[in-house]
């Protein structure tokens, strides 16, 4: 972050970036709208067509780690460009798809992409900005690019009736060409004069940690073959423990765990990641919900999902606010018990629930989680040295992209076995319900998180209105 004297320019760089994620979260909120239609075309099960969910978020965070480290060797604009360039190819490729093995490879060519662009553009933006101003940055990164998420399944629910679903993935392409043509013109370089050389050994011994444990936890949940599934995760824990003794030794590790020293950088990765399980796992579950239970069309359910998109959108604009006057710790602490027991009562859905009441359920559930990632992304860059920026903005997005997987993972685990206890090969609200209340009630034990913050953390970045109490260190 720059010094606090120093002139920021960061609303239009933060703006070019959010196109680029405003393309990401269309791509992801359009394709969960549109997974029951793509399974009947493709003849396979609803938790087997969550595999074109799970290999993007397994290639995000698989190439996430080397964001950092590509971006000060090679540059952020180019490496940015390059990402773009690759997301878009991919999502070609997955409009080509004629079924769900070339799908899933398909989209993991858009998850390097993924992997690459997000968490590169974010390391621009923090290269632009003030401490005191990080909050507002934040804002202004994410509302534009909340409308992905917003229009992501009245346009998929459009797409999938009235034309053909492939179109959901070639819409990119006008999009990621304009993003390419714009990140050239007014991004600057930022490349590292002296990068340290490219710990290879490290992301390997990572690849070899996540893509075992995602896999491995989508197929323990499966009634075939849950043992290799069993036996993947113990492998991935396996080469995990390997990395954590590589990192100790390696001068620049991909992955530094030097950074989790930091408290507030720590609390909010934990905290952050425990909740981004109920935020991974709700756009794979609600479309469902509604098509297979309540008979909807992709169009009809697209257009009450998006209310939580649309809550969390609103929240943007006051989020600052609320961090000034009450504080991190004091804001993250209510949140964090209200937001999962908000998305917990979505497992109360029934028949006899008006649409407009599920509507307001879920604009509820997406305001408080918005505010909730908000204060997390924000204090989680408090006490980050300017030299240390882009190896934690990797760390991080990789755990954040971790946990969006664990969702889904987590919720396809839950609702096949319940599915398998009542002997039915339709899911019905019992069996979603199981499934909202596993990954609910993983999210809200953050709130045992939460509490090591101090009241004083992330002041310079809020300014709440009372005095700043004594940080805790490390």
């Amino acid at each position: 972050m720059l010094p606090a004297d120093a002139p920021s320019g960061f609303r239009r760089v933060a703006l070019i970036v959010a196109c680029a994620l405003f393309m990401q979260n269309l791509d992801a909120t359009v394709l969960a709208t549109v997974l029951p239609t793509m399974a009947r075309e493709f003849h396979v099960s609803p938790a087997q067509i969550s595999l074109a969910l799970t290999g993007y978020l397994l290639a995000l965070a698989v190439f996430i780690p080397a964001s950092g480290p590509l971006a000060d060797r090679f540059g952020a604009r180019r490496t940015f460009q390059a990402a773009i360039a690759l997301f878009v190819a991919g999502s070609i490729f997955c409009g080509m798809a004629t079924g769900l093995t070339s799908l899933v490879v398909a989209r993991v060519v858009q998850g390097v992409g993924g992997a690459l662009m997000v968490p590169v553009g974010r390391l621009v933006l923090l290269r632009t900005v003030r401490k005191h101003e990080l909050v507002a940055a934040i804002a202004w990164l994410t509302m534009p690019a909340m409308l992905g998420p917003i229009l992501g399944p009245p346009v998929g629910g459009a797409i999938v009736t009235w034309l053909d679903w492939r179109w959901i993935f070639w819409i990119n392409l006008p999009m990621g060409l304009f993003g390419i043509a714009m990140v050239g013109r007014y991004i600057a370089e930022h490349a590292v004069a002296e990068a340290a050389p490219f710990d290879l050994a490290g992301f390997i011994l990572c690849g070899f940690t996540l893509a075992p444990l995602i896999f491995g936890l989508q197929l323990a949940g499966r009634s075939v073959h849950p043992m290799i599934g069993a036996g993947l995760i113990g492998a991935g824990l396996l080469s995990g423990f390997a990395y954590v003794r590589h990192a100790r030794r390696a001068d620049a590790p991909v992955l530094d765990l030097s950074l989790l020293r930091i408290s507030t950088f720590r609390r909010s990765l934990i905290g952050g990641s425990l909740t981004r399980i109920t935020q991974g796992a709700m756009p794979f579950l609600m479309p469902m919900l509604l098509q297979l239970t309540f008979g909807l069309s992709a169009a009809a359910s697209g257009t009450v999902t998006f209310a939580s998109a649309l809550g969390a959108f609103t929240m943007k604009s006051v989020a600052p606010k609320i961090l000034r006057r009450v504080g991190f710790r004091t804001t993250l602490m209510v949140v964090g018990v209200a937001s999962p027991l908000f998305y917990a009562m979505t497992g109360l859905i029934r028949h006899a629930w008006p649409m407009p009441a599920i509507f307001v359920l879920l604009l509820c559930c997406g305001f408080l989680v918005s505010l909730q990632f908000t204060a997390f992304n924000a204090i989680a860059y408090a006490d980050i040295e300017p030299e240390q920026m882009s190896r934690a903005t990797s760390f991080y997005a990789t755990f954040q992209q971790l946990s969006l997987s664990v969702g889904i993972c987590a919720a396809a685990t839950s609702l096949g076995i319940s599915m398998r206890l009542g002997g039915r090969a339709v899911p019905t609200f019992a069996d979603f319900g199981a499934a909202i209340w596993t990954v609910t009630g993983l999210s809200l034990l953050a709130i045992f998180n939460n509490r090591g913050f101090a009241f004083g953390d992330g002041a310079e970045m809020s300014r709440p209105a009372f005095p700043a109490t004594e940080r805790r260190a490390g």
